[in-house]
């Protein structure tokens, strides 16, 4: 059997960085033709990032893209690298009319290429397009209707992008109708707790349909509310997981695979396979390579656990939006409550805790354990920490307005809000909102003060799992002989807004186990009231906590934007109007 040494480099590309993003295209090449790869892939997308949104639509960026990728081909040769067949993601264009769907030549496509000898050997488009979750694709790009194979060290490699196998038959089928030694798969699979699994699963049930080995190659990385977790694999026909990448980190995955020799004459016909692609073969180098005499141990990482992985996505989706953004430094509201200690925990494992700046400010209800549970956090944290009281610019706003009740509450948290702005602007730090999912679904938050902030990291993160994520932080910081980042005080007191004397959050909502659980039903799997009251919740619960969401839309798109991690968060899933008189009964 013909021996092909396979590089997978999940890497992070910066959306609309042409530029950078081919330099690294070109320093991991290197780093992996140094290791004697055969055949190296990059991510679906990768030379423009994704996802690009509406850039697609523009003109100027498509050419600036499909200039860039014949430049890359030709660097990559002139450094010495040519030989060695890349393939990357960018964005291309019809070069025809597509009447059934209305679009003329010219329009983007979401596309891969294999550059080899200072040329662009062969493109393909993205054949199926996803639309649903986050995904807008038939808002953009036209399908491609090929299927390239292309012939390395004797092997026959069929290429695919990522939604071409969620989806039955396309290039799976046709990769098997084309006797396929190799199916490799460009991706930019965003990251949802608990998907690694279904994702593994999706890919071993392909390889076998496809009857090759199937390579798995995701970026890395985050990109506003998305985060991108790696975990490249590569699996048997069998099901076997030959190599696996770990997750939230740039590398270059690589193994030696034996697979069969091509046997298919490249004579320059076409065949029409499964769902009328066309099979188009390239041949690079046809003569197959023997096992190498050293050959390289193949990686398999272990997946993370649940808390783990949520964590590192947090992280991951923090750091990412700052630094790519110009930021160096963030600003966090310290109100001694398990909300903004979760978040400045983040931020200090995210860029570290010299560039994570927090702020207590009480006002006469704040209680003194909150003030002390604030303080405590910087110490253990070691993050910049100051006290400015909001006492008597609250005292000037109530008697000049004579507020009361609501009015008087919510000024606390927008005085907060102000300040935090202020102190932006003075100094450049990005403010992190620290608004919960459980909080935003149900508005329990005050517009211009709790929302206040460029960032909220825990934006996708229900109530109960922050406290699951505080305890898990703290265990693991105890585990590795380190001084847990959040006072057990915080953890364990009931939380509470502190807005009037001896309030609690139960005072308005009810427990947070019974409310995400109630909300998870609603939210995320869309279910009506009588489906929730049929699953066992009490029916006046229930429609109290549905009218709260459905009248908390128009808060809720004020609120800035915040790393996913769930099948549906309120942003790029969540599409609701603002005015809608419809509701549940």
């Amino acid at each position: 059997m013909p021996s092909l040494r396979l590089a997978l480099n999940q890497v992070d590309s910066v959306v609309g960085d042409i530029d950078g993003n081919a330099e690294l295209v070109v320093r991991w090449t290197r780093h992996a033709a140094e290791q004697g790869a055969h055949l190296v892939a990059f991510p679906e997308l990768a030379l423009n990032g994704y996802p690009i949104e509406d850039l697609a639509l523009r003109p100027s960026f498509i050419e600036a893209s499909r200039s860039a990728l014949v430049a890359l081909a030709a660097r990559l040769a002139a450094e010495g690298l040519g030989e060695t067949p890349v393939v990357v993601g960018y964005l291309g264009k019809s070069l025809q009319d597509t009447p059934r769907l209305g679009l003329p030549a010219g329009s983007p496509q979401n596309c891969a290429a294999v550059l080899h000898m200072g040329e662009v050997v062969t493109r393909t488009a993205k054949h199926h397009l996803p639309n649903y979750g986050t995904f807008d694709e038939f808002r953009y790009f036209v399908p491609g209707d090929t299927l390239p194979v292309v012939r390395v060290r004797g092997v026959d490699v069929a290429l695919a992008i990522c939604e071409d196998i969620w989806q039955d038959g396309g290039r799976v089928q046709a990769a098997r109708q084309a006797d396929a030694g190799l199916l490799l798969v460009v991706n930019a699979s965003p990251y949802e707790a608990r998907r690694g699994a279904e994702r593994l699963a999706l890919v071993r049930r392909r390889a076998a349909e496809a009857g090759c080995t199937l390579a798995y190659v995701n970026l890395v990385g985050g990109q506003d509310e998305l985060v991108f977790d790696g975990q490249s694999v590569v699996v048997g026909a069998d099901g076997t997981v030959l190599a696996r990448a770990p997750q939230f980190e740039e590398g270059c995955l690589l193994l030696d695979l034996d697979l069969p020799q091509a046997t298919a004459p490249v004579d320059g016909t076409t065949r029409i396979v499964a769902d009328g692609l066309e099979i188009r073969r390239t041949v690079l180098s046809p003569d197959p390579l023997p096992a190498p005499e050293e050959p390289v141990a193949a990686g398999r990482a272990a997946p993370m656990d649940e808390l783990e992985e949520i964590y590192a996505a947090l992280v991951c989706g923090l750091r990412a939006y700052v630094r790519k953004n110009g930021f160096r430094s963030v600003l966090v509201g310290l109100s001694g409550g398990i909300d903004s200690a979760l978040v400045a925990a983040l931020a200090v494992d995210a860029i570290g805790a010299a560039n994570v700046h927090g702020i207590s400010m009480p006002s006469a209800y704040s209680s003194d354990h909150s003030r002390d549970d604030a303080a405590e956090l910087a110490r253990r944290t070691g993050l910049d920490f100051r006290t400015v009281s909001i006492a008597p610019m609250f005292d000037a706003y109530v008697d000049a307005l004579d507020l009361k009740g609501l009015a008087e509450e919510n000024l606390q948290s927008r005085l907060r809000g102000t300040l935090l702005m202020a102190v932006s602007n003075q100094e450049g730090h990005l403010v992190l909102a620290p608004g919960n999912k459980s909080e935003l679904a149900v508005g329990y938050s005050t517009l211009y003060g709790d929302s206040v902030g460029a960032f909220g990291p825990i934006k996708d993160v229900y109530k109960t799992l922050v406290f699951r994520l505080a305890r898990w932080r703290n265990e693991i910081a105890e585990a590795r002989g380190e001084t847990p980042p959040i006072p057990e005080n915080t953890i364990v007191k009931p939380p509470s807004a502190e807005l009037r004397p001896g309030q609690v959050d139960t005072d308005s909502l009810p427990e947070y186990d019974v409310l995400d659980a109630v909300l998870t039903a609603y939210v995320e799997q869309d279910r009506g009231l009588a489906a929730i009251v049929a699953a066992g919740f009490d029916r006046a619960l229930a429609e109290r906590v549905i009218r709260l969401v459905d009248t908390a839309e128009y808060k809720r798109r004020q609120y800035p934007p915040g790393t996913k991690i769930s099948p549906r968060n309120f942003g790029r899933d969540r599409r609701q109007p603002i005015t809608n008189r419809w509701r549940e009964r």
